[in-house]
């Protein structure tokens, strides 16, 4: 049952993620045991997210109508890289064999779910939203207040630390992929003749200098474009974590609508284009975009 869940999704919406994966050094003492914990059980990918998206359609249909995460079960996505960081997690996983027989073996990086600290994130945004008295009615006040003493929690457990995972609804931002290119390593999931997700890695050293340059070209050519600052952001965000970190693009089930997908590609020509004053070039790249994307986006209004 759950394998199905995972495959199909059907009736959900697309969620695709940006995960950003550290070394054990980089998070606190108190919680690396539960971390290196995690890495040696090493469940597989499929059986994090089966458990996840379990867990989260268990909480809407909760007794009691409390839909936050108590952490108790939280999850942590374990990536075993091995030579260059960012390797494909299958290949990764096997032993690089060096010099004259000599083993290197792979490096294992953590990205915990926090889903505690990133459901009250959301229930914030969704309060301060359009449709905060609405959500005010569905979330009452006892349950949000219920979950900041998790919060309180965790931050008093853990420090408040960073938030490893992005999410987004019907489609990716187009900042995520400035901090890709389409030579970085990439897993395409598959089952029953349908991709199930794809997953693109880089490290988060390539991941800063692609969002920076683009960033220094933006302010110079659009510094009106509302991408300017969605990529400041951006880089603010990736400039907390650990230098060995890798930055890893899930796309969901979206991918199966959009993938193959040149939208690394085009952003980053598009991006150029404004550079060299060439509007034609801009033009075309943002319309093979729109072109991707926009019925995608079209589909949260579809009843």
């Amino acid at each position: 049952m759950t394998g199905n869940l995972y495959r199909g999704q059907a009736g959900l919406p697309f969620s695709s993620t940006l995960r950003v994966y550290e070394p054990l050094e980089a998070f606190p003492a108190e919680q690396q045991e539960a971390l290196r914990t995690a890495g040696a059980r090493a469940e597989s990918r499929a059986a994090v997210e089966n458990a996840e998206l379990l867990a989260s359609l268990g909480r809407i249909t909760r007794p009691g109508g409390d839909p936050f995460p108590t952490g108790q079960t939280d999850l942590v996505r374990v990536l075993a890289v091995s030579g260059s960081a960012g390797a494909s997690n299958v290949a990764a996983r096997k032993a690089e064999e060096i010099g004259d027989g000599e083993v290197l073996p792979a490096t294992l990086l953590y990205c915990p779910s926090q889903l505690v600290l990133r459901a009250g994130l959301a229930a914030n945004a969704l309060m301060e939203g359009i449709h905060g008295p609405l959500a005010q009615l569905l979330i009452p006040e006892e349950q949000r207040d219920r979950h900041q003493e998790r919060i309180d929690q965790v931050k008093a457990r853990e420090g408040i630390g960073r938030v490893h995972t992005r999410a987004s609804t019907w489609g990716i931002p187009f900042s995520w992929f400035c901090l890709f290119q389409e030579s970085d390593p990439t897993d395409v999931v598959e089952s029953g003749g349908r991709i199930v997700t794809v997953r693109i890695r880089a490290t988060i050293g390539a991941a800063l200098g692609r969002v920076r340059h683009a960033v220094a070209h933006l302010a110079l050519a659009a510094p009106d474009l509302d991408m300017l600052e969605d990529l400041t952001q951006l880089t603010e965000w990736l400039e907390l974590f650990h230098s060995e970190s890798v930055v890893e693009l899930d796309y969901g089930a979206v991918a199966d609508k959009v993938y193959p997908d040149d939208s690394p590609m085009d952003v980053r020509l598009g991006i150029e284009c404004l550079a060299e004053g060439d509007m034609t070039g801009a033009a075309a790249a943002y319309r093979r975009l729109a072109s991707r994307w926009i019925p995608i986006r079209q589909l949260a209004r579809a009843s």
